[in-house]
């Protein structure tokens, strides 16, 4: 997802990139010369920063903007492009000892990815250690497209697994899908996002995204007013939300921790 903003105008477009054809769609936006882009995902920063644009740029929901190339470093981005850093992968541990203090026989954990997310090895890495520390056994599994959902579910519960972590971008967009499947198969399932948790999934643990987009437009007005994305620092998160789903729990036949419970900032019951 990529909007522009142009201060020419009163009003801000949006354009959403369908996976066949960002490429295009980058090099359009980039040509009609807006003032501003805002790249929502680390994919369509991708884009914007191939085509060698130098409009000023905020990203979004991007895990490692070091590690992407986006930025010089969190402290001093240079370039074009600024914007927040999700550390989503950061808190692989902590999602992981929540799931298994929920779920008391959890062991085996299948890490459901989208394919086209990008530093998947870095992901995949961070969350095997943190299985290991934690004893558990855990399988990165590969959800391919929007209708894989279910049989992907359907396999690893069929294979024993008794926990899902689920992340990314099309798994957000088939939230609907996910949470269907998930309670489908009695499997307990952990995410970065909690605006999820309401659709079928167990729980949630991560950055509040409707404060991080907020927090976008606040570059947005800085750059608008002649500030250089390069001077602004990447932001960091400031703090993480827990989403507990009472009536998930219950249809899974699961009893929430009283410490899990009481640590919750939202309860969906």
């Amino acid at each position: 997802m990529i909007s522009a903003t142009s201060k020419a105008k009163t009003s801000s477009s949006s354009i959403a990139f369908p996976a066949e054809r960002p490429d295009r769609l980058a090099t359009e936006l980039i040509e009609s010369k807006v003032d501003v882009i805002v790249a929502v995902t680390a994919n369509g920063a991708k884009e914007i920063k191939q085509a060698k644009s130098a409009i000023p740029t905020v990203f979004v929901i991007v895990a490692d903007p070091v590690g992407s190339g986006f930025v010089e470093s969190l402290a001093h981005p240079g370039d074009n492009m600024t914007g927040l850093s999700l550390m989503s992968a950061d808190m692989s541990g902590k999602r992981l000892a929540l799931l298994k203090e929920t779920v008391s026989n959890l062991s085996r954990v299948a890490l459901l990815f989208d394919p086209t997310s990008r530093n998947l090895p870095l992901y995949i890495s961070l969350y095997a250690n943190a299985a290991k520390a934690l004893g558990l056994f855990l399988q990165p599994v590969e959800v391919p497209t929007p209708d894989t959902i279910e049989d992907v579910f359907s396999a690893i519960a069929r294979d024993g697994f008794d926990g899902a972590e689920v992340d990314g971008s099309m798994m957000f967009n088939e939230r609907v899908r996910v949470g269907s499947s998930a309670l489908a198969h009695k499997i307990p399932t952990i995410t970065i996002i909690s605006e999820m948790v309401q659709y079928g999934l167990l729980m949630s643990y991560g950055q509040d995204f409707p404060d991080y987009f907020r927090r976008a437009a606040g570059y947005v007005d800085k750059i608008l007013r002649g500030a250089k994305p390069g001077d602004l620092p990447v932001e960091q998160p400031t703090r993480f939300k827990q989403v507990i789903n009472l009536k998930t729990a219950k249809a899974l036949g699961l009893t929430i921790p009283p410490s899990v419970l009481i640590s919750a900032d939202e309860v969906v019951e």
